[in-house]
């Protein structure tokens, strides 16, 4: 491969991306390309997705996996922000596996010092929801975490971390992402399984439905990170530098926060009241039914009062769309 050039050429973007094959990082990439940024993304030789990143003459397929992520140096030379989307074990036979998340931790510490070697100014990682454990009540970025599983303890370690960013003088951002949606998320996901089954007429087997959740469209979560970017490090304090460095976690969530039963019956809807619903049929996961209650005040003052652009029932409008779409190709 040859190296694209090593300078950042006045304003132009130059950005990393790890898990750029998965629902999130496509995602993002797309969007920086979009704003008109060289895009790098990092990906596994033995990678079988490459078919869903961007078709961009500005997108950059490196292949380095993250146990030799170093690697990528010398081909980038240079970039301005690392986005580590990247995590293994996120099935059931190792998201509780302490070895493979505690390889997940060593690994996403090489990122940051690689994101050093770039002279990136800002590091992001996805930190996720489950990092806050067992709590049923308001989830604001500050409180104590007593996560379950393997995989949000090492989320959580990671954080503890992460202070290494500002050792290394780099602006640092933990992404807590919640219940992201759209065309291309999981297809066992409870939105992806209704918007396919009910059209269809088909039944969908769910839990009570009784605890609160929240869901946000994919655009919004991805242009959510993008403002994060474009606006933390000329941003207020907020409470979130450190000798002049950023180093914050923000949640990534929307402001509709309600039952998921009005979620699922809004979806029902919207398929015209097709399908049948199944309510208490299906088995929850070991930590049970709780209530998901993100606080987004941090995010939207450290965006300057961004807000989202799609509605819960345009977002499955769109998605519904597109079923119906890929049905008919």
């Amino acid at each position: 491969l040859q190296s694209p050039g090593n300078g950042l050429g006045g304003n132009q973007m130059r950005i990393v991306i790890t898990g750029a094959t998965g629902f999130i990082g496509s995602n993002l990439a797309k969007l920086f390309l979009k704003k008109g940024a060289e895009v790098f993304v990092l990906v596994r030789p033995e990678s079988t997705h490459l078919d869903v990143l961007p078709k961009d003459e500005k997108l950059h397929v490196v292949s380095c996996g993250l146990s030799n992520v170093m690697d990528c140096v010398s081909y980038i030379k240079e970039a301005d922000a690392f986005f580590h989307l990247a995590w293994g074990g996120v099935n059931r036979q190792e998201i509780d596996s302490p070895e493979v998340q505690a390889k997940n931790v060593a690994d996403s510490l090489d990122c940051i010092r690689a994101a050093k070697a770039l002279n990136c100014r800002m590091f992001m990682d996805a930190g996720s929801r489950v990092e806050y454990g067992l709590t049923d009540g308001f989830m604001q970025e500050d409180i104590e975490c007593h996560p379950v599983n393997q995989y949000g303890k090492a989320k959580w370690e990671f954080y503890q971390k992460a202070p290494l960013c500002t050792d290394l003088g780099l602006h640092y951002v933990h992404l807590r992402f919640f219940s992201v949606y759209g065309t291309g998320d999981h297809p066992w996901s409870i939105i992806s399984t209704l918007v396919r089954e009910l059209p269809a007429g088909n039944k969908v087997s769910l839990s009570a439905c009784r605890h609160q959740w929240n869901f946000m469209y994919i655009d919004d979560a991805v242009e959510a990170v993008y403002e994060l970017y474009e606006q933390l490090p000329q941003s207020a304090d907020a409470g979130v530098k450190k000798n002049g460095l950023v180093s914050t976690i923000v949640n990534i969530a929307s402001k509709d926060t309600r039952v998921l039963k009005d979620f699922v019956e809004e979806i029902h809807s919207i398929a015209g009241g097709a399908g049948e619903l199944e309510y208490g049929t299906f088995v929850q996961a070991k930590e049970g039914a709780l209530s998901i209650k993100p606080d987004i005040s941090r995010l939207t003052l450290l965006t300057s009062g961004w807000q989202e652009r799609f509605t819960f029932r345009q977002g499955i409008e769109i998605m519904m769309k597109k079923e119906k779409e890929n049905k008919n190709l």
